[in-house]
């Protein structure tokens, strides 16, 4: 397989859309946190604790997916340095291991939206009864 400088450049925008929805979602997580400890302040309520810690591994999630997103990005530059180097046996690991750096970033992401679901499935649960179909 011939490497070239366009071949890593092609992650830049996959890999900026990728971090932009990550960070939407660390937004969205944080803020929900934030509300429910003013919840949980006020009234000391365990589902909302339990909540509050499904968050906090979800943060962490999002966080980790950040990090091997942007791990993703610096190693496709890297992998364009060593290209223009004429480095191509050095450029095309550097570009496998950026491809894997999005993969384990995607597998994360994929965990995380499990996890979510499953706490909205909870969520619905409780609700469910209260609610005629």
């Amino acid at each position: 397989m011939e490497l070239t400088l366009t071949t890593p450049a092609l992650l830049f925008p996959t890999v900026s859309l990728i971090l932009l929805a990550y960070t939407n979602r660390f937004l969205a997580v944080a803020a929900l946190i934030r509300k429910l400890a003013n919840d949980y302040r006020d009234k000391e309520d365990n589902r909302l604790a339990d909540q509050i810690r499904n968050l906090k591994i979800r943060l962490r999630l999002i966080r980790d997916m950040q990090l091997f997103s942007i791990a993703a990005l610096f190693l496709s530059v890297l992998c364009m340095f060593s290209l223009f180097y004429g480095e191509e046996l050095i450029a095309k690991y550097i570009f496998g291991a950026s491809l894997i750096a999005l993969l384990i970033s995607l597998g994360m992401s994929l965990r995380e939206i499990q996890i979510s679901t499953h706490a909205l499935s909870i969520q619905l649960k409780d609700i469910a009864g209260d609610v005629k179909l």
